[in-house]
């Protein structure tokens, strides 16, 4: 067996699952879970409709590049969306299955096993970016997020001795788990640093079009744009940005997404995933291409997420501390004030209210002296809104109950 697996830290939902092992929940209340970052909210009717109408294609062979078509309508939203010059189709966009494995993949095709690497990745993260780097043969390093700063991750404090090893840098701008947006200064900071040591961005992007502010959040190609790194000898140079459906348009089971940027990494990586087997299938790339195209479901999807957000934040904050987020559709809540650690607090909410809560240690690992997601919590506010309420509403009794 690959001796890399043994590397391999369990999955925060398992986590949960053992936290609750031999615990019944009060059954006075119904479960309600906003632990899974799974959305709820109805999938649109086009896109099944879009879906269905193109069955057909079950019949045939799909190509790991995919369909001009839907290469062109990622393209498209790409440019209206930020802003930016044309991509090239045909070089710079690639569809993928949605950007979990392709986030995953993305290590094993550009990291160099024999090199010692180093792999960046913020701290809370999606763990699939410590999986991805352990897999690869390379090590994680872990760049911890300060509340002081939006929970931005002080990149200035990683040595230069870690910077000349490292081969990639994750990073997921709006956050998992607090939402933050990186502004066009940290852009400009890491690409200075990818220049310097010569080390590929991979940019998660997946909860781009959840936000609670007027401006959409920045993009990686789009700050890129910005500071004139697009029309340059090698566009987005060891620059790819990942994004999805999952969340935009309510369509987590069709796993679609795409990796866009520079061309000559994408070059690599699509003659890796042609060996992988990890083409989309004709149906999902139809469906996908009349969700790209659409922007008007993605926009009561956001006042949905914007109505959900103003009526449950003020609730939990009379009980802990806690923000509206840049974007994204969850709350990272310190619990510190209730007197229990994250995990306490979870597995008691669950026992005494039937809610499911994520305990931020979970999504972190301990790294520079201190666990970052220790004493928070994630709540993941994808159901509709009346259940969203009901969850806040028993946190509050739960909290009240502890300071009696």
């Amino acid at each position: 067996m690959n001796p890399h697996l043994d590397q391999l830290q369990t999955y925060p939902f398992e986590k949960l699952r053992q936290l609750f092992a031999g615990v019944t929940p009060n059954a006075a209340y119904s479960p309600i879970s906003l632990g899974m970052g799974e959305p709820k909210h109805p999938t649109p009717p086009f896109i099944q409709q879009a879906l269905a109408e193109n069955l057909a294609g079950l019949a045939n062979y799909p190509t790991t590049l995919g369909t001009e078509a839907l290469r062109g309508a990622i393209a498209g939203w790409l440019e209206r969306r930020y802003g930016i010059p044309p991509l090239n189709p045909a070089t710079q966009v690639l569809p993928v299955n949605g950007s979990r494995e392709a986030l995953f993949s993305l290590a094993q095709a550009v990291i160099d096993p024999a090199a010692k690497s180093v792999v960046v990745s913020p701290n809370p993260f999606y763990q699939i970016y410590e999986g991805a780097a352990y897999l690869a043969g390379a090590e994680p390093y872990f760049v911890n997020s300060d509340p002081a700063r939006n929970f931005a991750c002080d990149y200035d404090s990683v040595p230069a001795s870690v910077w000349e090893r490292v081969q990639l840098l994750y990073l997921c701008s709006p956050g998992n788990p607090a939402g933050a947006v990186l502004t066009l200064t940290d852009w400009e900071n890491l690409f200075a640093l990818s220049e310097r040591h010569g080390f590929i961005i991979a940019s998660d992007e997946c909860y781009s079009e959840i936000y609670h502010g007027d401006e959409p959040p920045l993009g990686a190609l789009q700050a890129a744009h910005i500071l004139g790194l697009a029309t340059v000898e090698r566009p987005y140079a060891r620059l790819v940005v990942f994004s999805s459906l999952s969340k935009r348009s309510n369509v987590p089971g069709m796993r679609s997404g795409f990796v866009a940027g520079d061309a000559e990494v994408l070059k690599k990586f699509l003659l890796y995933r042609t060996y992988h087997g990890s083409a989309m299938s004709l149906p999902v790339q139809a469906a996908s291409i009349a969700a790209w195209n659409d922007e008007t479901h993605v926009e009561s999807n956001r006042e949905q997420y914007r109505a959900k957000f103003a009526a449950v934040t003020p609730l939990i904050q009379q009980v802990l501390d806690v923000a509206l987020p840049d974007a994204g559709f969850y709350l990272w809540a310190d619990v510190s004030r209730t007197g229990l650690s994250d995990m306490e607090f979870a597995r008691r909410l669950y026992a005494e209210y039937n809610v499911t809560v994520l305990p931020g240690s979970f999504l972190a690992r301990a790294a520079h002296g201190v666990n970052p997601g220790q004493n928070r919590i994630r709540m993941a506010l994808v159901a509709e809104t009346g259940e969203g309420l009901e969850a806040a509403q028993r946190i509050v009794q739960f909290c009240n109950t502890l300071t009696k």
